[in-house]
């Protein structure tokens, strides 16, 4: 019998309670992108839509992730375009409602580990300058700010930092 990780302990955004919430990281599919859409409407200013999703998901050079409650909700999405041997991260999303309970990192560490085992060396992704948060999550990674794309985004005109982070021998011994 396998035996079942147990539930991590979190504090309840709602009530600031301690409370068990199971997440898990899984293989988006196709099904999910009417939700993972929804998700990043509310996240971005500028939002891929539900076919933009299926027709990445199609790719075979995509792996994409999705955070899943263990009521079936999607709690974050997340994916990476293999080029070459370099990886294109983009849509690292988490919903409102199950911020700062590590998803995200808990999504980028699966990311990461699943482009390594395909053979990915270096992955990149651009990020608002503003976004102190989702910097230091990709500093964690070992990302770090290679250049700066003027008013990148839109809604508001920002910067993006381009971070990357390559791959070590001992990165790539992991596959």
């Amino acid at each position: 019998m396998a035996q079942q990780k147990p539930a991590e302990k979190m504090e309840c955004l709602r009530t600031g309670e301690t409370c068990m919430t199971e997440i898990k990281i899984r293989r988006m599919t196709p099904k999910d992108a009417s939700v993972a859409a929804a998700l990043e409407r509310e996240c971005f200013s500028e939002a891929w839509s539900e076919n933009a999703y299926l027709s990445t998901l199609m790719n075979e050079d995509a792996i994409y992730l999705a955070a899943e409650t263990e009521s079936g909700e999607l709690a974050g999405v997340c994916g990476v375009l293999d080029i070459l041997g370099e990886g294109d991260i983009s849509n690292v999303a988490v919903a409102a409602a199950f911020r700062r309970q590590k998803i995200a990192e808990r999504m980028l560490a699966e990311l990461l580990k699943r482009g390594k085992e395909r053979g990915i060396t270096a992955f990149t992704l651009e990020v608002r300058a503003s976004n102190r948060a989702a910097i230091r999550l990709y500093e964690k990674f070992g990302f770090v700010p290679e250049g700066r794309r003027k008013n990148f985004y839109t809604k508001p005109v920002e910067d993006a930092l381009i971070l990357w982070h390559r791959c070590t021998e001992s990165d790539r011994s992991v596959r």
